[in-house]
């Protein structure tokens, strides 16, 4: 495949427009090396140009009525159907996933299309007749107005279809700060949208890093902030953001747990965990961090994730035979890489180390390779630090209580999950965890779109989390009318 060399343009008002700012990074095709575009800096101006051209949009757009809005979503939704392995290629070859692993990315992007297209139903108020002699009381749902989502880089497509559809089908107007590292799948999904003859300046799009971030959070018409990203990044932008009087929502990072029991099912819970540990090269905020088995689930585990892990095919994902690609960056490969060498240094034991991994004709592609690391010490820095990327330690208890407690230590709480053969143990697990996501017998504990994405302790910061009716609260504000029409109620029938 020849490299795009795309320039990548700011989407604001219904026209594609250069950024007002010098060039920024670099956007390589993570499995080749090779030069895909160059992102813009980004600029308080480029974000400036963006939010008044959501504003401009929002009194129209608000008096759209609901059943209106959402057919624009139907013909989104058709569009991407239509273009959907072109979306998928474009998303494997940007970010390096597999081509199995994009298109589920862009089925679950989809859902959350469909969900919003509910939003005659899903923005309902409610009332009651005479709370009082004569009066009534009513609650509405109004749009916020202009509303901005800052995306990450391992879900190019499906983390901003979390906030688009119910954003706009709510009346709220968007704007969309995609990450650097990956511009071009939000390029063609704003290129799909304005092909359903959407208003100009409802969707927008201005690239950069974080002066047009800090732009958007600083605005005074910008009324809601939506993040996914690291914790200390969605720290950063929670606090400022609500600084500035915004509602916020924050997803930051994770160190998600797997609990197996020795009642678990070998063969199937090691596939489902290799499957979460290594898919997307461990680039997923549910991905599989730490394996904890309980008793003398630790022999038979060891040695079959072992096996698993060894026997993964890695290479570019466009290739049917690949179950792996790479990481997204030479910076992230060497990141990682010293992080596993840190959780040696500090007593793991590297079952599988896949550092110095080398891909024949892929030679300047960032690959890591599936890693497994045993007994990773309580003291270890790994256990509070989130690798993001295909290693997995493993660490042992005597019993589920313990296996809990340690889940509890961990200051982050995006998703656990257990694997037993136990409705009791499950039940006791699934209570007593502290995450937001919870799987039995899952690997990656994902909700549908119809539920919220949720999120404990510091892997979110905020109070309605994405997706669902969640994301309609969340893109609405409540309005309680109480009236009275005293000639009316004295009126004689």
């Amino acid at each position: 495949m020849k490299p795009m060399q795309r320039e990548v343009l700011n989407y604001i008002g219904g026209e594609w427009r250069r950024p007002l700012s010098p060039a920024g990074i670099e956007v390589l095709n993570p499995a080749t090396g090779e030069l895909l575009a160059v992102s813009p800096q980004g600029s308080a101006a480029d974000a400036e140009a963006a939010v008044q051209a959501a504003s401009a949009a929002f009194p129209a757009w608000r008096a759209t009525p609901p059943a209106e809005r959402i057919q624009y979503l139907f013909r989104f939704k058709q569009v991407l159907e239509e273009h959907f392995e072109e979306v998928a290629r474009l998303i494997t070859t940007e970010n390096g996933k597999t081509l199995a692993e994009a298109r589920g990315e862009l089925r679950r992007g989809i859902e959350n299309v469909e969900v919003a297209c509910g939003i005659p139903t899903l923005m309902q108020g409610y009332n009651l007749e005479d709370v009082a002699g004569g009066i009534d009381e009513f609650m509405f749902r109004q749009p916020v107005g202009v509303v901005a989502a800052i995306t990450p880089f391992n879900f190019p497509a499906m983390i901003p279809l979390w906030f688009l559809p119910y954003a706009i089908a709510c009346g709220n107007t968007f704007i969309l700060k995609p990450s650097d590292r990956v511009p071009l799948s939000a390029a063609r999904l704003a290129e799909l949208i304005a092909e359903t003859g959407l208003p100009p300046g409802v969707v927008n799009i201005v690239n950069g890093g974080k002066v047009a971030v800090d732009a958007l959070l600083d605005h005074p018409e910008v009324q809601a902030v939506s993040f996914v990203g690291s914790t200390a990044v969605a720290r950063y932008v929670y606090a400022r953001a609500s600084a500035a009087g915004k509602r916020v929502q924050c997803q930051g990072g994770a160190k998600n747990h797997v609990v197996v029991l020795p009642d678990a099912d070998p063969e199937t819970t090691t596939q489902i965990v290799a499957d979460s540990a290594y898919g997307c090269a461990g680039q997923r905020c549910l991905a599989v961090s730490v394996a904890v088995t309980v008793g003398e689930a630790r022999g038979w585990f060891r040695e079959s994730i072992a096996a698993a892990a060894s026997s993964l095919r890695i290479g570019n994902g466009l290739h049917a035979d690949v179950q792996m690609g790479p990481v997204i960056s030479q910076a992230s490969r060497r990141r990682i890489e010293d992080l596993i060498a840190a959780g040696i240094a500090e007593g793991a034991v590297a079952a599988v180390d896949g550092r110095g991994v080398s891909v024949p004709g892929l030679e300047r592609g960032s690959f890591v390779g599936p890693t497994v690391l045993d007994g990773v010490p309580a003291e270890s820095s790994l256990t509070e630090t989130e690798i993001f990327g295909p290693a997995l330690s493993l660490i042992h208890a005597a019993d589920l209580d313990e296996a809990i407690a340690v889940i509890s230590r961990n200051s982050y709480g995006n998703a656990a999950s257990i694997f037993t053969s136990s409705g009791a143990a499950a039940r006791k697990f699934r209570n007593l965890v502290p995450a937001g996501n919870v799987g039995v017998n899952i690997g990656v504990a994902a909700p549908m779109a119809y539920f919220p994405f949720s999120g404990w302790k510091s892997s979110f910061y905020g109070v309605l989390h994405a997706q669902g009716r969640d994301a309609v609260e969340f893109y609405t504000a409540e309005k309680v009318v109480i009236e009275r029409w005293p000639k009316y109620w004295s009126r004689k029938f």
